[in-house]
């Protein structure tokens, strides 16, 4: 090999040396750099995976949540549905009472319901002729003025009656009378159904 030879031998492999270095250098870099990313991305999957997680479980506890107000709702609904069937049996069982109790409860609730004692009674054509006139009897023996009249005037009512003095009218239908007691007691009615909640 003679001088020139062996200066080009020693500049190729000067610069092959040089060009392992730099790509030793480049890959301990590229390394370096891969790992500072790899640890970013798994910190941020790890962030990721906690706020998804925390979501995922605020929205099952949301979920949770509306399914038990659903169950109330539908439970309260079932309560409110079984008083409404006490007072639509205590209605029944108004409408339908034997007529000799009928009449009474008509003669009381007509002494109680009159202001003068004057008034005139309007019933049902069903009850105007019989419980209607046995009770106006009736409630006059209790009246001090005893002057209760039978209207000849009847009303489509389903038991009870409406008391009539000029243009004041006192609404005593077994309709009306349940559902204002229905108003003060259904309260009591739902703790005596439902005493555990």
């Amino acid at each position: 090999m003679n001088g020139i030879e062996k200066i080009t031998a020693r500049i190729n492999a000067d610069a092959q040396a040089e060009i392992d270095r730099t790509l030793a250098q480049a890959r301990e870099e590229a390394a370096r750099i891969t790992e500072r990313y790899k640890a970013q991305a798994d910190a941020e999957a790890a962030a990721l995976a906690a706020r998804s997680e925390k979501a995922a479980a605020e929205r099952e506890e949301r979920l949770v949540s509306v399914a038990q107000m659903e169950a109330r709702k539908v439970g309260l609904a079932a309560k409110q549905e079984m008083v409404e069937k006490v007072y639509e049996r205590a209605l029944e069982k108004l409408r339908t009472m034997p007529q000799e109790q009928y009449t009474a409860v008509l003669a009381a609730l007509l002494v109680q319901a009159s202001a003068t004692g004057t008034e005139e009674a309007i019933f049902s054509p069903e009850d105007r002729d019989k419980a209607g006139k046995a009770a106006v009897a009736k409630a006059n023996e209790q009246l001090p003025k005893g002057g209760l009249t039978v209207s000849q005037e009847t009303r489509n009512i389903a038991g009870g009656f409406i008391l009539k003095d000029n243009n004041v009218e006192v609404n005593c239908t077994f309709d009306t009378l349940v559902r204002l007691q229905k108003a003060e007691t259904a309260g009591a009615v739902a703790k005596k159904l439902f005493p555990d909640t």
